[in-house]
This record gives C-alpha cells, sequence and structure tokens, in this order.
C-alpha cells in the first residue's frame, strides 16, 4: 500500500489555493468517504466527486460518481458494465492507459472500448518520453474525451496537469459535461528534477495512487485533475 506524506486536509488547501473548486479523492480498491474532510471542502468551496480506483484483473479502471458499496463490488468488467447502467450518471476512466506497467489497460481497453467514458492523459510525462501519447490517439480514433490527472502522491504535483470542464459546480454535470466531451486538457511536461523526486519518494513509501481532483475557475467552467489520486 502506498504511503502519502500529506493528508486530505492538506490536499484540500492545496487545491483550494491553486483555484480548483472540485477533488476526486480515488484510492485503490475503496471509496474514501470523510465527514469531516467533506466538511472542510465545503468551507473551502471545494466540492467532492465520489470515486474509487478498482482494481479489476490487476488493470486499474476508475469509477466516479458510483454508489460507494456498489463501486467496491465491481470484479469485472462486465461488472462495471452492469454498474454503468444501474447508474447512469456514473463516470468511467481508463487511467494511465498505455503506460508501462501491469495494471495499465492496454488491449483489454479495445475489448471493452465501448465502457470506457474518457481516457486519462496522466502528470507523468515528459517531452522526450510520453506514455500519454498513445492513449490521446486511442481517444481520438474512438471519439472519447482526454481528462487530465495528476495522479497525485507528493502535493507539487497537483496543478500540473488538469482538465478543464465546461460545467456547473455539481457532481452529476460535471460527470455529464465530460461524457459530452465538453472537457479540455491542460498539461505541461514535468521537469525532470521533479519527477525524479516524486518517483523516489514513491519507491521509497511504496506504490499507492493519490486521488483525481476537479476544480472550477467559474459557474461554468470546471478543472479535472487526479491525485492520491486527483480528479
Amino acid at each position: 500500500m502506498d504511503r502519502i506524506p500529506h493528508t486530505a486536509i492538506d490536499l484540500v488547501d492545496r487545491a483550494a489555493q491553486l483555484g480548483f473548486d472540485a477533488l476526486a479523492v480515488t484510492l485503490h480498491d475503496c471509496q474514501f468517504a470523510n465527514a469531516r474532510l467533506a466538511a472542510h471542502a465545503q468551507e473551502r468551496g471545494i466540492t467532492l466527486v465520489p470515486g474509487i480506483e478498482r482494481t479489476i484483473h490487476g488493470r486499474h479502471v476508475l469509477l466516479l460518481n458510483f454508489p460507494a458499496a456498489a463501486a467496491e463490488a465491481v470484479q469485472t468488467l462486465d461488472d462495471a458494465r452492469r454498474l454503468k447502467e444501474r447508474h447512469p450518471s456514473g463516470l468511467v476512466i481508463a487511467p494511465h492507459a498505455f503506460f508501462p506497467g501491469a495494471t495499465c489497460l492496454r488491449r483489454a481497453l479495445d475489448k471493452h472500448a465501448d465502457l470506457f467514458d474518457a481516457v486519462e492523459w496522466s502528470y507523468f510525462w515528459l517531452r522526450d518520453v510520453n506514455f500519454n501519447a498513445r492513449a490521446a490517439r486511442w481517444a481520438h480514433d474512438h471519439g472519447k474525451p482526454l481528462v487530465g490527472n495528476s495522479d497525485l502522491h507528493d502535493l507539487r504535483q497537483l496543478g500540473r496537469t488538469f482538465s478543464l470542464v465546461d460545467s456547473v459546480r455539481d457532481v452529476d454535470a460535471i460527470c455529464s459535461a465530460i461524457k459530452a466531451g465538453r472537457v479540455v486538457v491542460e498539461t505541461s511536461p514535468v521537469p525532470m528534477v521533479e519527477l525524479a523526486e516524486v518517483l523516489g519518494r514513491m519507491l521509497v513509501r511504496g506504490r499507492k495512487r493519490a486521488p483525481a481532483t476537479v476544480a472550477v475557475q467559474d459557474p461554468s467552467a470546471v478543472r479535472l485533475t487526479s491525485t492520491a489520486r486527483s480528479l
């Protein structure tokens, strides 16, 4: 399990400082819900989007805006499809789809293309090394939107890659806008020194994925990032 050095309160505070208005904390295989955090987020003007990064046959899938028990019970991609049929306001995202890791969907994304509403563009990229490029091509070829996520393990990651979503500050509205393609990714390559430090800390602490973050800059523009995970 990953050990994240910051608290969820720290994450909300940093998101508020950066002008975010919504945040989805997508932990591995359990949906995070905390009354104290929810109250603090409301005070800071941050809308929390419920979410989970579910491990399905060893592959990661982001499930946003689904009931916690139902999302945690998903065991297969067919289960995810049935969950989506029962809860059409939910959002299914393919994270780090073509990165070189066992948790990446890769060919499974082709086989289940209809299941996914969007594909992630991850914070982890350099000008000369960018595994997001294949995800962007796949999304274009299949008519899927891209969302920018920070996959946050270190607070420095928040704000470098995110999404601008044309939506009001409402969870259902945000998810609907993404499905409709009303989203634009804002991203810049990670400085090599920062990337090396972040990856070094991840290796020391063990792997865990941060939340996904969404932020709204005005009543009709939402920013999406991914953390410990941020959306």
